[in-house]
């Protein structure tokens, strides 16, 4: 397969309108005759293309032998819909012959004198139209209208004398509808129905040949709407790249201001050439294989049947397809709102998993290094790292989104001098909410000398603006050592009941005097105690603050 080259479509980009007379119609007009010397006359049996300016009609005209019976104008629009209409103009009389100053054709003569306009057809639209129909009197004038609303395009016109379909455009089969039959990682495999011209010209004519079309942004109607599209992304990303603005030319000013009269037509611009088209042409088999594709990737795929001896071109019903996703490791899966122990050897690392509940699929990682060591995390989902932060003894949080499954990677970053293992503590629930919880901004608890007595201690901690319950516990201490390494990643579920002082519910939606506290009584004279506070939150794994140790008084 070899890639289809610009040279396949040259002549239908390529072929603008002539602006020439018809045979018999000489060079002088009378006061009152129309000058058809700068007509555009259209002529039978090839694809004339024009250019077709934003808002200026453009006006083709064309006479019919008189044997002809039947005739037939197709119209075939670029990239926007084009308006477009067929009127003939007849002389209901023969003029009479005083009336006639110099010898002229008797179109000529039957144009600027008596006359009966007729509307014949007329069309909206974006696809390829085509008009069949009887002739009119053989000295009649036929004239086709062509505008465009949105924007300056091309379009392709055609006539062709006598009944039947038009010669010069490939045949389409009754469905033109592109199937995938196979899809892999990097590939996708087409198959759609043969064309009914292609039998006929298969044995002695090579200049069919199919080709397909791959791009990831929409399905195009026709070979010239997708040409138009990478020609104008290529000039984009030529103007990105220079930094510079196109200003108009002269030429371009004076298209867009128009002519004084409408009928007056300026030849076509000359195309800078179509650029090479990204597709894959393979003669006239109706399978094809494209390759060399994104994994987990939507693509577009449309099928061009051409004709390189005529220019002409014909489009069948385009396609999409999403290759599939690329192998992922499969880790160690996370229960949702369940703490999980993972211990990392000396430069080791662990795979974890966790698929979140509810949509729009959200996760909200909790964890903590529960020993002295670095630990970097790396959380991604299908397709790109969405997080990657370095853990230590501060708890922290990962908000994901975007992805219906995570996988999170942790990975023991301490020195090479320490040779213990890495305790780390990780959570991960389902945010049904739309933000992370906030988490204290210090983490440490305080204790009042002037409120302490013989048996009762007052302490305090910062809170947050959210609400949430905290819970204080006490223990009696026979020394002055506090906890020390997995105790600060412990619960209060590891905690007795005994231990509980008080749990209170806290907020203040000011967060410079988010401050709680709590009067502890009951104690012994003179005894060491330690203190620990607990945020208890709905969602995340449960806030320790670093222990308080404080003795009460012991003479009162």
């Amino acid at each position: 397969m070899a890639l289809c080259h610009w040279a396949l479509v040259a002549a239908m980009l390529c072929g603008p309108a002539r602006t020439q007379r018809p045979p018999g119609i000489p060079g002088r007009t009378a006061e009152n005759d129309v000058p058809l010397q700068t007509a555009a006359w259209l002529a039978e049996g090839r694809i004339t293309a024009i250019h077709l300016p934003k808002e200026r009609p453009r006006r083709l005209y064309f006479t019919l032998p008189k044997k002809t019976s039947a005739f037939s104008v197709t119209v075939v629009p670029c990239d926007v819909p084009v308006e477009w209409s067929l009127m003939v103009r007849t002389a209901e009389d023969e003029p009479p012959k005083q009336q006639r100053t110099y010898k002229k054709s008797m179109p000529e003569v039957w144009w600027g004198n008596s006359r009966k306009n007729i509307k014949v057809y007329s069309n909206v639209g974006n696809a390829v139209d085509t008009y069949r129909g009887p002739a009119y009197a053989p000295a009649s004038i036929y004239v086709v209208k062509l505008q465009s609303r949105e924007h300056s395009t091309k379009v392709s016109v055609y006539l062709q004398e006598g009944a039947g379909l038009p010669k010069v455009f490939p045949e389409l089969p009754p469905d033109p509808q592109v199937r995938v039959v196979g899809v892999g990682m990097s590939s996708v495999t087409l198959r759609w129905p043969s064309s009914p011209s292609v039998p006929k010209v298969h044995q002695s004519n090579t200049s069919l040949q199919y080709c397909v079309l791959v791009n990831l942004k929409h399905n195009y109607r026709g070979l010239c709407a997708a040409l138009e599209a990478l020609r104008r992304d290529k000039k984009i990303e030529e103007v990105k790249r220079q930094g510079a603005t196109l200003w108009p030319t002269p030429k371009a000013w004076k298209q867009q201001l128009g002519p004084h009269r409408k009928d007056v037509v300026f030849p076509a611009p000359v195309p800078d050439g179509p650029p090479e088209l990204p597709c894959v042409c393979q003669g006239v088999e109706n399978t094809c294989t494209v390759s060399e594709l994104q994994p987990d990737t939507l693509y577009y795929l449309d099928v061009f049947l051409l004709d390189s001896s005529s220019g002409s071109s014909a489009a069948y019903t385009g396609t999409s397809a999403r290759t599939h996703q690329e192998a992922r490791p499969t880790g160690t899966a996370l229960r949702d709102s369940k703490p999980r122990w993972v211990a990392l050897a000396p430069h080791g690392g662990r795979l974890l998993s966790f698929r979140p509940r509810g949509w729009p699929p959200r996760a909200l990682l909790t964890m903590q290094v529960c020993s002295p060591h670095q630990v970097r995390v790396t959380a991604s989902g299908q397709t790109q790292v969405l997080a990657a932060e370095i853990v230590a003894e501060e708890p922290v949080q990962i908000w994901l989104q975007g992805s219906p499954s995570y996988l999170i990677y942790l990975e023991n970053e301490s020195p090479a001098t320490v040779a213990e293992e890495a305790i780390v503590k990780i959570q991960a629930s389902s945010a049904y909410h739309r933000q992370a919880p906030v988490l204290p901004p210090l983490r440490t608890v305080k204790s009042y000398s002037k409120l302490k007595t013989c048996n009762s201690v007052t302490v305090g901690w910062h809170g947050t603006e959210e609400r949430n319950l905290y819970c204080v516990y006490h223990q009696q201490l026979d020394s002055q050592g506090g906890p020390t390494g997995l105790e600060q990643c412990l619960g209060p579920e590891s905690r007795s009941d005994t231990e509980r002082a008080v749990c209170k519910y806290f907020q203040d939606l000011n967060p410079q005097e988010a401050v709680s506290t709590a009067t502890i009584g009951g104690l012994e004279p003179g005894t060491a105690y330690l203190f620990d506070v607990y945020m208890v939150r709905r969602f995340g794994i449960a806030i320790k603050y670093h222990s308080k140790i404080v003795r009460t008084k012991k003479d009162c």
